[in-house]
C-alpha cells in the first residue's frame, strides 16, 4: 500500500463559493447547522455571498475549518491517511482528522483563535520570494522584533514583526519579490504572546486524545501521537513559526509517497513540489474531486 499523508491549507486559501457543492449532503448539512449554533452566523451565507467577510480573519478561519473538515470526513468514508499535517490554521483540521479532539471543540478553538488574531494590531507580515537564505538568517539575527513566521519552501518565506523591523529586513535582503501581507498583526511571532496566553485558557479546557495517526506539527515537524505533546505544540503555534519546508522534507523521511491536499486551492501541494519533487501530489478541493 502507498503511504499517504493528508495536508490541510490555512488562511489565504479561502475562495468564494467553497463548500457550496456540499450543502445537500446529510453529513455536511449537519456540520453547517452545528457551526451556525457555535459561531452565531452562517458559514454557507458567507462562503456563498460575502467576499469581504470571507477575507476577514474572524470569518476566514472558521469557514476553512468547517469546509475542509467536511471534505476530510467524506474522504475518510473511503480511505484513511497514514500521517496528517496542516499549515497554521490547517493544523486544527489535521488534529481533528487524527481524532485528537471532537469536531465541535475544534471549531470553538478556531473561533477563539480567529477572534484573538483579529484583535492583534501593530504588527506586519511580508512574503519574500527567491531570496538569499543565508543573508536573510544573518539579517534577522541582527534585527530585533522580527522573525521568520512561515518557512514555506526553499524559495518562499514570510517574515513577521514590527513594521519598522520588517521593513528593515526587506531593505537589506536581496529578494526577487517582497510582498506585504494584508493582515492585522504579526502572526506566528513573539508579538502574539498576549493573545497566546489568552488562548491557552480555552485550550486548557479542551480534552485532547491520543492521535489515531501521527501528526507533524508546525512548531515541531516530527511525528507525534501523544495527546499532551500535541497540545503543547499547539500552545506554541501562535507565537512560533510554521516550519512547512521541514514538514515537506519529513514526508519522504517517514515513508510517505503520496500527499493529498484537502481544501480550496493548491498552495500546499505547490510548496511541497518545490521542496520534494518525487512525491505523488493530489488535490481534493471540492465534491467532484472526491474518489467515487
Amino acid at each position: 500500500m502507498t503511504k499517504t499523508a493528508w495536508v490541510f491549507p490555512g488562511q489565504g486559501s479561502q475562495t468564494l463559493g467553497m463548500g457550496m457543492d456540499l450543502i445537500n449532503i446529510p453529513l455536511a448539512k449537519d456540520k453547517f447547522a452545528q457551526a451556525e449554533e457555535i459561531l452565531g452566523w452562517s458559514v454557507i451565507e458567507i462562503c456563498q455571498n460575502d467576499t469581504d467577510k470571507l477575507s476577514h480573519t474572524i470569518y476566514t478561519q472558521p469557514c476553512l475549518y468547517v469546509v475542509e473538515s467536511i471534505l476530510a470526513d467524506l474522504l475518510q468514508e473511503k480511505q484513511q491517511p497514514d500521517l496528517v499535517a496542516g499549515h497554521s490554521l490547517g493544523e486544527y483540521i489535521a488534529l481533528y482528522v487524527a481524532g485528537v479532539f471532537e469536531w465541535s471543540e475544534g471549531l470553538r478553538l478556531v473561533k477563539r483563535r480567529a477572534e484573538l488574531m483579529d484583535s492583534a494590531v501593530g504588527g506586519m507580515m511580508a512574503a519574500l520570494m527567491n531570496f538569499d537564505r543565508e543573508q536573510l538568517e544573518k539579517v534577522i539575527a541582527e534585527t530585533p522584533d522580527v522573525v521568520v513566521a512561515n518557512d514555506n519552501s526553499p524559495a518562499q518565506v514570510v517574515i513577521s514583526g514590527t513594521p519598522t523591523a520588517v521593513q528593515a529586513v526587506i531593505s537589506q535582503v536581496k529578494a526577487k519579490r517582497a510582498v506585504p501581507l494584508k493582515v492585522s498583526g504579526a502572526f506566528h511571532s513573539p508579538l502574539m504572546a498576549e493573545a497566546s496566553t489568552q488562548f491557552q485558557e480555552i485550550l486548557a479546557t479542551v480534552e485532547f486524545h491520543k492521535a489515531k495517526v501521527p501528526v507533524l506539527s508546525n512548531i515541531e515537524p516530527t511525528p507525534a501521537t501523544e495527546a499532551e505533546i500535541l497540545k503543547q505544540r499547539l500552545i506554541q503555534q501562535m507565537t512560533g513559526g510554521v516550519r512547512w519546508r521541514e514538514i515537506a522534507l519529513a514526508l519522504p523521511e517517514n515513508g510517505i509517497e503520496r500527499v493529498v491536499e484537502i481544501g480550496p486551492g493548491n498552495v500546499l501541494t505547490g510548496l511541497i513540489k518545490r521542496t520534494c519533487s518525487n512525491l505523488v501530489l493530489e488535490n481534493i478541493r471540492n465534491l467532484a474531486e472526491l474518489p467515487v
